[in-house]
């Protein structure tokens, strides 16, 4: 976990300008297609989601959290192969150690799939979400803003291809029939309510895009590539996204997916967040772009990671780090399953 941090801000990305004229979208990219090869992350503005919007999913969050602790395990993750649901603080590892945060996973609403022997695995994490008898109203409040997300981190993608060289609509094929919707929703307990300071240790996600709402407390932090810890409190009015390791891989490492982690907040205090990943349908196969030559010159390749290895079988990739991070569900639904 990062101890010391520098004092130096992320940058600041506009997406409304990716729609204005001729002349502002093409200063926007030029600058955006910097920020993703020196940063992948970023604060972002002019998404068009209302402040009454993420203010209505933080309060129900928090109204989720304050239930009494039977309510919140009638939808412990546990219960379902499916990987969504309730965990209390210390139920999700990273780096093998333990994430001090109460959290409640959603993934795409859907049926249950009726399964063969011949199907891949990953068509087990297919269908319902779990949604709480004692508060009804989270299920609306959830699937609205994750449509609204939805819509912003697609279009950040659709200025991504752009800014690498391609049709806005590049990422199309690999949403077929529909992209993976990851949500959580998280509640981090003071320092003075456990003896570790990890929030979530460090790590890289794996998606496409993450789009990030967080209340006033700060508490990310971001590795650079240089190797020096920044911090990311938030803005208010901004999102904070940053690009995961399927955008590493689709760029070949043009775009890179920063390490980052979450202290805990300090004593007396909580911190809540709501973070929704963005990725390919979990059927894809993740290709690489044939970027212009005067882009590819700047790829870095992919990251490798002999004991975490990206693979560009979503389904594959999505499902091994979820047994990874969920031993308890694993020993009760995958025991057929080497992580």
């Amino acid at each position: 976990m990062p101890s010391d941090t520098l004092p130096i801000s992320l940058p600041m990305v506009d997406i409304s300008r990716f729609h204005g004229d001729a002349a502002e979208r093409e200063t926007f990219i030029l600058s955006l297609r910097e920020i993703l090869h020196d940063y992948g992350f970023f604060y972002l503005v002019g998404h068009g989601v209302s402040q009454e919007t993420t203010q209505r999913i933080l309060e129900v969050s928090k109204t989720f959290f304050a239930l009494p602790e039977k309510d919140k395990l009638a939808i412990e993750m546990v219960k379902t192969p499916r990987f969504r649901g309730y965990n209390r603080a210390g139920f999700e590892l990273t780096g093998g150690k333990r994430d001090w945060r109460e959290q409640v996973d959603f993934d795409t609403e859907g049926e249950p799939v009726a399964l063969s022997e011949s199907d891949p695995l990953w068509k087990r994490v297919i269908g319902p979400n779990q949604w709480p008898e004692a508060l009804p109203e989270l299920k609306n409040v959830i699937l609205e803003y994750q449509a609204e997300v939805t819509h912003v981190a697609k279009d950040v993608l659709g200025a991504i291809a752009v800014a690498l060289g391609q049709s806005p609509d590049a990422f199309a094929p690999i949403f077929d029939p529909h992209p993976a919707q990851h949500l959580k929703i998280l509640r981090y307990p003071g320092k003075d309510q456990t003896t570790s300071e990890q929030g979530v240790g460090a790590h890289k996600d794996g998606g496409l895009v993450t789009i990030l709402l967080n209340d006033e407390v700060p508490g990310l932090k971001v590795k650079t590539e240089a190797g020096d810890w920044i911090d990311a409190p938030p803005i208010p009015g901004a999102f904070i996204v940053n690009t995961g390791e399927l955008l590493e891989l689709v760029t070949n490492g043009f775009v890179r997916a920063d390490v980052h982690a979450v202290t805990l907040p300090p004593e007396g205090m909580e911190r809540y967040s709501v973070v929704f990943f963005l990725g390919a349908y979990y059927g894809a196969k993740i290709p690489v772009f044939d970027m212009p030559e005067h882009i590819r010159h700047a790829e870095r390749g992919v990251t490798v990671d002999p004991l975490n290895p990206i693979l560009n079988d979503v389904g594959a990739n999505h499902l091994k780090a979820r047994l990874r991070s969920h031993p308890h569900v694993a020993r009760a639904h995958y025991s057929d399953v080497n992580a």
